[in-house]
């Protein structure tokens, strides 16, 4: 990867071990990968980072071969790619990038967010890689961070709107939450609720199309925005504050089919059945909104697309062909499945906690 020093032989000319960039990293307590950048003067280090590095370097004695280097600078056929791996949807992405990537001669390199391992470090994992690039699946790293990152390396960045100066292929999310409320608009809705999915420019970008959409069909005083995340349990949580006001919305756009399939949890739970007394839609069409006892109304983001044009994007930096940041914007498609319906107001909420429809499955989903 250009910019990165490597280790130098492990031994020198009198048979003594020699210095290894592990353990100057070891010594300022960074990653190899960040005490690489540091030496090589490359963008991303902080001017203080990068000074106890080269001071822990001096003190051990530590001098990069400049043959290995060079080396490790050539380019490996490794894509790396960035995935929440409690994210379905992340996962049906990863699945059609490694096809795309197998096209053009590309392997996949995957690092994974948990509950316990964060953002930084995945990209550290796959930077530690040598990835020739990294395809990043809805990051939530600062534009800044992003730009510095591209420095390094040539990023591509999925399902998220960044101004920074690296690729971008995503889904227009604005217009994609504005074709669930005309539908639901169309079906005679008017109390029409958002559950929310938190903060960053995913949620800020569909909680913004939900908003203008509900003005332009003449709704702009039922606009509501319930809080929210992008989990099912943050979907059972709103259904069961939706539940408890005197009147709940009769229909529900989640900020994604796991908040959705969580919503519909509750409201199952609760005796509420979906869609006699409540309609819900999701975002993703992920795998499990497909399933028949989901049913789920949902928008396709275009899976495959988004891979075959972020794996594009990435061979066209390394191979040289452009030196400037582009922007993909992938139209997206409403999929009604019966999960919505019109409003019937005749209809009486029931008491029991019983349902037609049965409650979700999200065995694998935390």
């Amino acid at each position: 990867m250009p910019g990165v020093e490597s280790d130098p032989p492990a031994v020198d000319a009198e048979g003594r071990r020699r210095p290894r960039l592990a353990d100057v990293a070891a010594r300022v307590g960074v990653s190899p990968a960040s005490a690489s950048l540091a030496l090589s003067n490359s963008p991303g280090p902080s001017a203080r980072m990068r000074e106890r590095v080269l001071a822990a370097a001096a003190e051990l004695g530590y001098r990069p071969d400049r043959t290995a280097s060079t080396l490790a600078r050539r380019r490996t056929r490794l894509l790396g790619v960035l995935l929440d791996v409690r994210n379905s949807y992340h996962a049906e992405l990863a699945a059609d990038l490694h096809e795309a990537a197998e096209q053009v001669g590309y392997d996949v390199v995957l690092s994974t967010i948990t509950a316990a391992r964060d953002e930084e470090r995945a990209v550290e994992t796959l930077v530690d890689s040598r990835c020739a690039a990294l395809v990043l699946l809805g990051p939530s790293t600062p534009d800044a961070a992003l730009r510095a990152l591209g420095g390094q390396v040539p990023v591509v960045v999925v399902g998220r709107r960044v101004d920074a100066s690296v690729d971008v292929v995503r889904s227009n999310d604005r217009a994609g939450v504005g074709q669930v409320v005309d539908h639901l608009a169309d079906l005679g809705h008017r109390d029409i609720a958002f559950l929310d999915g938190g903060r960053g420019t995913i949620a800020a970008d569909r909680r913004a199309g939900y908003r203008a959409a509900m003005r332009k069909r003449g709704l702009a005083d039922s606009i509501r925005v319930v809080a929210g995340d992008p989990t099912e349990i943050a979907g059972s949580a709103a259904a069961q504050t939706l539940l408890t006001e005197s009147q709940p919305p009769t229909a529900v756009v989640a900020f994604n089919d796991r908040a959705a399939l969580g919503l519909l949890d509750g409201l199952v739970r609760a005796g509420t059945s979906v869609p006699e007394h409540m309609s819900v839609v999701g975002y993703d069409d992920s795998p499990a909104a497909q399933l028949p006892h989901v049913d789920l109304t949902t928008v396709s983001q275009d899976a495959r697309g988004q891979a075959e044009h972020a794996v594009a994007m990435a061979i066209e930096r390394l191979d040289g062909g452009r030196t400037a940041s582009s922007q993909v914007v992938l139209p997206p498609r409403l999929v009604v499945r019966g999960s919505t319906a019109g409003p019937r107001p005749n209809v009486s909420r029931p008491t029991t906690r019983t349902s037609r429809r049965r409650a979700p499955t999200t065995r694998g989903e935390p």
